[in-house]
């Protein structure tokens, strides 16, 4: 049995990147994840301009090596479009040049980021990284502290403090958290790659579609390299189930039936097959720590509940769970009460910007709305590079919940 200070469950950007975090800290860790890398993980694939700014804290070469990898596609911006077909683009950046500035953005499969995470974790003599490795129990001490086991009740690592990234259906968040699912703030998605989708952006923006015939859900399509694209579609769980909604029939559907998709996707094939996954939205604040254990990204339910990004939420968690746990070793307490300084510094980072978003998925309930703000968008610059800053700055995203906003829109 390995003994240890902190063990991170989960390999994925939250884990990878607490234990990067650390290992600049000069603090040991040991990484555990039940996969073999470089896996797939279902997933969008896009990786926003605040996934960019945590790869440069870890350190600030990255994004420029992220750049020089073949599997990332430089991305500069959002298409929302609105259920009257009104587009809404949002650049990441304001009067990019492709050609000379660093991309805000990227999009690529997440077996080849997650891998190049990976590899800066394989780099750091400070973190025992190993794979292969399924934790089915976590057993308490007395003094404090978890003893993991795999299925067949094999002690495999006791630990003063778990930083808990492994994922959605993490067994940890469920059982020993206490964190239960909840349909109102769960959303179910499914994704498929694609090859030969014609239409794609030039400056490879990202596209989000609210058909009138599928909210509240809304389909995307991601470009990615070699020609391929990502192509899914999402729906709030309660919405799924009150509706009685067979998402893969109505992915289906839509591209054979819209006419818009219809064309672009005449000569399109898929090259994977047509997989769901869940996504926890940070739509309410949950407890998010506990004696001896920090839950990160997925596991922690910090997705954006508009968007469904959950890379940089994830990094973001992270990042402020080393900076917990360099404090819970410098004051050797692992307590309940000394862990909120975690919940406090991930909400005071994410919280006004997922409260926000979860105004803006209610918005899908007045489509109507939503279409007069792109269609007036869509014939004014103005109002667009006005829009396009306040969903690039939380701050001004306020304005979306004020309804003299939306009186300004109507009645000017």
């Amino acid at each position: 049995m390995h003994k240890t200070d902190i063990c991170i469950l989960g390999a994925g950007p939250a884990g990878a990147t607490a234990a990067l975090h650390l290992a600049n800290k000069g603090i040991p860790s040991l990484l555990l994840d039940k996969a073999t890398f470089p896996r797939d993980k279902i997933c969008g694939d896009a990786l926003s301009g605040k996934v960019v700014n945590e790869l440069r804290r870890i350190a600030p070469e990255l994004p420029a090596q992220l750049g020089e990898q073949q599997e990332a596609l430089p991305s500069w911006g959002i298409h929302f479009i609105s259920p009257g077909g009104h587009k809404l683009s949002v650049p990441f950046m304001y009067n990019y040049n492709p050609e000379q500035d660093t991309p805000a953005g990227f999009i690529s499969k997440r077996i080849h980021f997650d891998d190049f995470l990976i590899e800066q974790v394989r780099q750091r003599p400070e973190i025992g990284f190993r794979e292969n490795v399924d934790v089915a129990k976590y057993e308490r001490m007395p003094e404090g502290g978890f003893i993991l086991s795999d299925k067949q009740g094999q002690a495999l690592v006791q630990a003063k403090l778990l930083l808990v990234a492994n994922g959605a259906q993490s067994g940890f968040t469920r059982h020993v958290a206490g964190l239960e699912q909840e349909a109102e703030h769960y959303c179910a998605g499914l994704r498929a790659y694609y090859k030969g989708v014609a239409g794609m952006d030039a400056d490879n923006f990202i596209e989000l579609h609210f058909f009138k015939d599928f909210l509240p859900g809304y389909f995307w399509i991601f470009p990615l390299p070699n020609g391929e694209a990502n192509v899914g579609v999402g729906m709030l769980s309660s919405a799924v189930s009150r509706k009685k909604v067979n998402l893969k029939k109505e992915m289906q559907r839509m591209i054979a039936s819209h006419s818009e998709l219809k064309k672009r996707f005449a000569n399109a094939e898929v090259v994977d097959d047509i997989r769901g996954f869940g996504l926890p939205l940070g739509s309410r604040k949950r407890i998010i720590s506990g004696d001896n254990y920090m839950l990160l990204g997925d596991a922690g339910a910090l997705i954006d509940p508009f968007t469904g990004e959950g890379i940089s939420n994830a990094m973001i968690s992270g990042r402020w769970a080393a900076e917990q746990a360099a404090k819970c070793l410098q004051q050797q307490d692992f307590s309940a009460q000394f862990m909120q300084g975690y919940d406090k510094a991930v909400y005071n980072r994410l919280w006004k910007e997922l409260r926000l978003s979860r105004h803006l998925q209610k918005l899908l309930r007045y489509p109507w709305l939503f279409d007069v703000v792109a269609s007036r968008a869509s014939k004014s610059q103005a109002l667009a590079e006005t829009i396009s800053c306040m969903l690039n700055d939380v701050d001004l995203r306020e304005r979306f919940r004020q309804p003299s906003f939306y009186a300004k829109l109507l009645f000017n």
